[in-house]
């Protein structure tokens, strides 16, 4: 079987985050994917967070598998002739440098189109046109600007950014659909196009359910949030909701046996109404199915603090796990707080190659995060990721390069930084 896109060839000017959670996913499908880095220094998070001397970071390694590597020095003439070869043999560019980074360099759209007509140019950005657009963007910014920060925590705290890296890896994981969309659009068209995903958009979208209360707020209180039954007046905008289910099923977190020592000891549950009757009987309740004050869901939701104080009863008597197995027997939507120790050390993410085994030849064996896209028909596979430079030679002689031609460009520092004269 071939992998997906197996073919295709990804010229990639990425680093950091954003840019290379993109192009890592598209090398995952089979395609060759060119990270092109600066002589003696490359990708900045090679040397960032780093945890092994002489080896670089797992902030690297975990975002650039499958790639290989090739230094080139854009300033030098001889470095720039390289570029626009692989402009010429490429089918994607992607990048994610600050505003005008490549126009500056020479490699605007009009450029690239003269040089390859059939290239898509795929660019990570902070912010769309507008007032903000040649403003610097991180990961914590792009999750405040797109809303998703004035929505999390608790409504009498400040606002929170979450763990997971919805601003960075969420939009190269949004870039990515858009350049194989573009490809798929150029079988017929036979031309390229130009790709755009602002982190702020990436973050809005995947925070939509919060853009749909702020629209239902015109219209009356959010009911299922929990300052609803608490008799709290909404202001003019979406509130943060604590741990309140945003599916419009009341849901909570509620603690564990072994809480008072473990932080994770944790369950979510939520009170999904085709299944209140069960969860009536599993926490020793049977009379509210059918009380007023506890049968139907409007009559439960100015009294959810106290349901869930009486279910939270029940789960401090069993472990997460025990809980989550109980419940699952009668379909009560829950789960259990997984660390990340847990995460790395579950046998079921493993076996579906969720989480992987890496070999590295300076880092020796690290652990990954694999692709969470499978595929029936077409395989994906984890592989390291690349030294620096280290298939510099190796795409030059694609390129047509002869090896007398590659020290020479080496020599001329178009690939290799200067070396540093002795002193006398």
């Amino acid at each position: 079987m071939g992998k997906a896109l197996e073919g295709v060839r990804i010229l990639d000017f990425t680093h950091v985050q954003s840019g290379p959670t993109c192009t890592q996913l598209l090398a995952w499908f089979g395609a060759d994917v060119i990270k092109v880095e600066r002589p003696g220094v490359g990708d900045i998070t090679r040397g960032q967070l780093v945890d092994m001397k002489g080896a670089d970071s797992l902030y690297f390694t975990m975002l650039n598998h499958n790639k290989r590597s090739i230094t080139i020095d854009s300033k030098n003439k001889k470095g720039m002739e390289i570029l626009e070869r692989l402009v010429k043999r490429c089918d994607v560019l992607v990048e994610n440098f600050a505003p005008g980074a490549l126009d500056r360099m020479g490699l605007t759209w009009e450029r690239i189109q003269e040089l390859n007509p059939r290239m898509i140019y795929a660019s990570v950005k902070g912010f769309g046109p507008g007032p903000y657009e040649d403003c610097k963007v991180y990961e914590n910014v792009a999750q405040c600007t797109g809303g998703s920060a004035s929505t999390t925590g608790f409504r009498d705290g400040p606002p929170l950014v979450t763990g997971a890296q919805i601003g960075d890896s969420g939009t190269g994981l949004h870039l990515a659909l858009g350049i194989v969309t573009a490809l798929f659009h150029r079988t017929a068209s036979g031309r390229g196009q130009r790709v755009t995903c602002a982190m702020q958009d990436g973050v809005l979208n995947l925070a939509r359910v919060k853009m749909r209360d702020q629209q239902r707020l015109a219209h009356g209180p959010l009911t299922e949030y929990s300052q609803y039954g608490e008799g709290i007046p909404f202001g003019d905008a979406v509130p943060r909701a604590g741990n309140d289910s945003g599916g419009g099923q009341p849901g909570r977190i509620l603690k564990c046996k072994g809480w008072e020592t473990d932080p994770n000891a944790y369950i979510y549950f939520i009170t999904q109404a085709p299944v209140w009757e069960a969860i009536c009987d599993v926490i020793g309740e049977p009379g509210w199915k059918t009380h007023p004050d506890y049968a139907k869901p409007a009559a439960r939701l100015p009294r959810l603090n106290e349901i869930f104080a009486r279910i939270e009863q029940w789960t401090t008597t069993k472990s997460k796990f025990e809980a989550m197995e109980i419940l699952n027997k009668y379909d009560i939507p829950c789960g259990p707080i997984l660390s990340m120790k847990e995460l790395a050390e579950d046998a079921s993410l493993r076996a579906t190659g969720t989480i992987v085994d890496v070999d590295h030849p300076t880092r020796g064996k690290y652990l990954s995060v694999g692709n969470p896209i499978k595929l029936s028909a077409s395989p994906s596979e984890v592989k390291r990721s690349p030294l620096l430079g280290e298939h510099t030679g190796e795409v030059l002689a694609e390129l047509g390069y002869s090896s007398d031609e590659i020290a020479a460009l080496a020599q001329a520092g178009a690939t290799a930084a200067p070396k540093k004269q002795a002193a006398e």
